[in-house]
């Protein structure tokens, strides 16, 4: 028997070592002109390269290889070329500090690049193809007809073409170039131009008929500053430099001579979802560090899910990818159904492409326009009229709607609740568990372009150790390190703030003795709440305990209330009046105190409770014209401390009605007789006297 049990075992292990086994993938990486610069191994002989399959002749490539079959690491990797093009002196280069390779270009053809990786579970090899080859120019642009083999040549025939190119023609990436040698700034020279023609050379001079080739060529030289009328001079004397003359379609898709003479294989141009590509431009700091700023928030490390779903919940709130992937963001948007990336090796980032058109469209800044009927919370509340922060919303968001969900029984899990990141839920005042009467909400949710205009604020100044880190496309609103509140995006309203510790309570609603800011406020009142959640009295909260009590409605709201002030992440200041009372009132319900009604009485008051005489169960009202904390006590008739129904807690002014079941605080029933139950608030106290009858 224990040979037999010996031997399943180790099949059960060989099965398992069966199944793990790498699976390489090379990852082909854009590079932008502030690595160029700070990167010693990248430079001097490097380019700033698009990350795309077709490049320029003579640029340079930049690849890793990663393992996503596993979890193991790679142990080592051998790099070669499976072919090159005639004629071709390529090397693979290494750059350790990176762990990437490099080789440049040389010729025009197809770069054939194997890796083979080892790690602790195998050995596996992977292949890529790089197409070097020449630009061709878009066409069709301002005017001067499409000549083969320019993009529009083939493409304008085609009705998504065609109204790809209309969006892009009168957007900023098609009209910066002409813009600024008629009327730009008057430092504005050939060095700009390297990011707004296409294919010029960037670092490494070469000849692929980029724009600074064709321009040679034909003779067209730019002499400072800007005027008027340089533009229309171009145009009527050097036609063919139109078509390369702005931020165009090879920019984004890759050089494009080898796609078209393929007869327009797709495998030769790329749609990429990749900030990188992004970053070759918009990646060199001081002026122009939006790629820097993506890097540092969390949309440049998105939590991978890649969980499969049905065609039918696609594009909806069941689908995870929707808002963990780039890629099925943008189909999101177009709503159509598009590829799942099940992989890591698949997976796209929340790049720069998820949320702005790079062809360009009538919204402000070109950002993706929302699908119909997506700008609404789970729990049917609208959110049409948040501005630019309207995509941010789609995504944080609770995807669970609290009626329905709450109410629905069935046994609790580890992930039961709302979903993270439950931001726009909190700052409209909606979708928390309530117990029979509304919730309050703030005027957060009126400032124009909600989300957008505090986290997008301002970055800070040049030389500022947060520059990037704080504000902008980081969206972030604090600096660990130097313990920096970028409160920029405040101060329109609350003049002269500086950090976040300066919003202050009116008021000590924790409990703790002290008046504090609202941040400190409203996360003592959540470690109260927790600490009165299953198992109660200690500070954590146990699900399954929760799960128990599958009956207890209440306990679930609250514990529901608890997961969205949690999974807002913003300890109140996205609506804190709100935040307090979803807290207070969830907290008041699971110690049994519950809220009679909205409505605010104009003085104290202690009930009479009843019934009276009572067996075993009375009921004790109490009104409480101001926020505040109170107690309230049960003792016999010697004044001993029999019950404590409310422990110096803090009430929203309201009426309540306390239940008292004749259990003393140790759980224990107490006996017949006379008990005195006694209030104790700001400025208020009494007693009043109470009989149990066995």
């Amino acid at each position: 028997m224990k040979a037999l049990i010996l031997n399943f075992a180790i099949l059960l292990m060989c099965a398992g070592l069966a199944f793990s086994a790498p699976r390489p993938k090379i990852f082909n990486h854009a590079t932008n002109p502030e690595m160029i610069k700070t990167l010693p191994e990248l430079v001097p002989d490097s380019c700033v390269a698009s990350g795309l399959v077709a490049v320029g002749k003579g640029q340079f490539v930049y690849l890793s290889a990663f393992n996503f079959g596993d979890t193991s690491s790679i142990l080592s990797q051998t790099w070669s070329f499976v072919s090159r093009p005639t004629g071709s002196n390529a090397t693979l280069v290494n750059i350790p500090s990176l762990n990437w390779y490099k080789f440049k270009a040389d010729s025009m053809g197809t770069f054939e690049i194997r890796v083979s990786i080892t790690t602790s579970t195998g050995t596996k090899d992977t292949t890529m193809k790089i197409f070097s080859t020449k630009y061709v120019g878009t066409g069709n642009f301002e005017g001067v007809p499409a000549l083969y083999p320019n993009c529009m040549v083939c493409h304008s025939g085609n009705p998504n073409f065609a109204d790809i190119f209309n969006r892009w023609k009168v957007s900023g990436h098609a009209n910066i170039f002409r813009y600024e040698i008629d009327s730009g700034a008057a430092y504005y020279n050939t060095s700009c131009m390297k990011c707004h023609t296409v294919g010029y050379d960037h670092n490494t001079v070469t000849d692929n008929n980029g724009f600074d080739d064709v321009a040679r060529r034909v003779g067209w030289t730019y002499t400072a500053p800007p005027n008027p009328g340089k533009w229309d001079s171009l145009k009527t004397r050097f036609p063919e430099l139109v078509a390369f003359a702005s931020i165009g379609c090879e920019n984004c898709h890759g050089a494009g001579f080898s796609h078209a003479s393929n007869g327009g294989d797709t495998n030769r141009i790329e749609i990429s979802y990749n900030s990188g590509m992004c970053g070759n431009c918009h990646g060199e700091p001081w002026r122009h560090s939006k790629f820097q700023q993506w890097e540092n928030s969390l949309h440049s490390e998105a939590v991978f899910e890649g969980r499969t779903v049905s065609a039918s919940q696609r594009n909806t709130l069941n689908d995870c990818n929707r808002c963990h992937d780039g890629e099925s963001y943008v189909d999101f948007t177009k709503n159509r159904i598009g590829k799942l990336n099940l992989t890591t090796a698949d997976q796209q980032m929340i790049s720069c492409q998820a949320c702005h058109d790079p062809h360009g469209n009538s919204n402000e800044y070109s950002l993706r326009s929302i699908a119909t009927g997506a700008d609404t919370l789970a729990n049917g509340v609208s959110f049409a009229n948040a501005g630019t922060g309207k995509v941010c919303m789609t995504c944080h968001m609770a995807r669970r709607n609290t009626s329905t969900y709450v109410t629905a029984g069935g046994s609790l899990t580890s992930t039961w609740g709302p979903h993270h990141s439950v931001q726009a839920d909190v700052l409209l005042g909606t979708n928390a568990a309530t117990f029979g009467f509304p919730y309050i909400t703030g005027s957060h949710k009126n400032i124009e372009n909600t989300c957008a205009t505090c986290h997008m604020a301002e970055i800070t100044d040049t030389g500022t150790v947060t520059r990037d880190k704080v504000g902008g496309h980081s969206m972030n609103l604090h600096y660990e390190a130097t313990n920096y509140d970028h409160t920029e995006g405040c101060q329109s309203c609350h003049a002269g703030v500086t950090s976040f510790e300066q919003f202050m309570a009116p008021q000590d609603f924790d409990g703790d003795g002290t008046t504090e800011d609202w941040m400190s406020e409203v996360n003592g009142c959540l470690t109260n709440l927790r600490i009165d959640l299953p198992p109660r009295g200690v500070d954590s909260v146990a699900w399954q305990l929760i799960a128990q009590d599958s009956s207890n409605l209440n306990l679930r709201k609250a514990y529901w209330n608890y997961l969205l002030i949690t999974e807002d992440q913003s300890a109140g200041m996205h609506n804190p009046f709100f935040t307090i009372q979803v807290l207070l009132t969830s907290r008041n319900y699971t110690v049994g105190i519950q809220q009679a009604g909205t409505e605010i009485p104009g003085v104290y008051e202690l009930s009479q409770n009843y019934p009276n005489p009572f067996n075993p169960t009375t009921k004790i009202d109490v009104s409480i014209p101001k926020t505040e904390q109170v107690t309230l006590k049960i003792y016999d008739i010697t004044g001993r401390e029999i019950k404590t129904l409310i422990n110096n807690q803090t009430l929203l002014a309201g009426k309540y009605t306390v239940d008292w079941n004749s259990l003393d605080n140790n759980g224990l029933q107490v006996s017949t007789g006379v008990y005195f139950y006694r209030i104790t608030a700001e400025g208020f106290v009494t007693t009043k006297k109470m009989m149990l009858i066995k």
